[in-house]
């Protein structure tokens, strides 16, 4: 909980609601954080950005209505800011959630030392639940297999993504989803990197992976469509700061280099 004195330095002011950030003049709150009043006591410390604190506080803990945006408003954010922002909606995804223990069905309170919900009658800790998920650019000579799905604004196309399994390895995973929902087979599946995604509380575990066999067969029931994309003609692709966006980069890098 939010210790403050006169002389604390400026902080960043995290207020969440769901997955939207506050804003203030288009710009994530840095100061003394007066115009949130009262509710400045219950601000949590998560972390530290260019030398500033940075406190996470629940908008259904100020009186005053502020206006938020969506956290996907602020991808262009420097990656170390973007992911803290993250870790702010995710806790206050926890606390609006977990109110109940699923051990007991005691109520849960916010423990401030665990960062975490606690049962107040059988103590269970439940911390945030983060859920695994596999997203994957597969590439075909000098192609890259590209997705719509109906969710997306416009006619932006993606890579495949998909939550992993109970008892599966995240390369069965992988080569599940791309089967399931484009009917290729794929192989050489290696690593590329993961982001913290907090719509609620992902974490995408991203991989490259060539094509092995298969005619792309769309499932009609999660896609709009599904095709290859040569890679000098890519359709509108993720923004900038996903890191589907990455794995699109990546393997368009990997054929201009063959």
């Amino acid at each position: 909980m939010l210790k403050k004195s006169k002389h604390q330095s400026a902080a960043y002011w995290l207020v969440v609601n769901g997955s939207d950030v506050w804003l203030r003049d288009g710009q994530l709150p840095l100061g003394d954080g007066n115009e949130l009043g009262d509710a400045v006591v219950k601000a949590i410390d998560i972390g530290c950005y260019k030398d500033h604190p940075v406190y996470w506080l629940n908008d259904n803990d100020v009186e005053s209505a502020l206006p938020m945006v969506s956290l996907r408003e602020l991808l262009h954010l420097p990656e170390a800011l973007f992911l803290l922002v993250s870790k702010a909606v995710q806790y206050g995804h926890m606390t609006q959630t977990m109110r109940f223990c699923g051990q007991c069905g005691g109520r849960n309170r916010f423990n401030h030392n665990q960062l975490a919900m606690q049962c107040q009658q059988c103590r269970t800790l439940h911390y945030p639940r983060i859920f695994p998920c596999v997203i994957v650019a597969v590439r075909k000579d000098k192609q890259i297999l590209l997705a719509q799905h109906p969710r997306h604004k416009g006619n932006m196309y993606t890579v495949i993504a998909g939550f992993l399994e109970v008892g599966e390895t995240l390369e069965q995973c992988v080569a599940r989803e791309v089967k399931e929902e484009t009917g290729i087979d794929v192989q050489n599946i290696r690593y590329f990197s993961s982001q913290p995604w907090a719509f609620p509380s992902s974490m995408m575990m991203g991989f490259l992976a060539d094509y092995q066999a298969g005619d792309v067969k769309p499932d009609y029931k999660e896609l709009s469509d599904a095709k290859w994309f040569d890679y000098d003609e890519l359709p509108e692709v993720a923004p900038d700061g996903t890191i589907a966006k990455a794995l699109i980069n990546s393997t368009v890098d990997l054929i201009k280099s063959l």
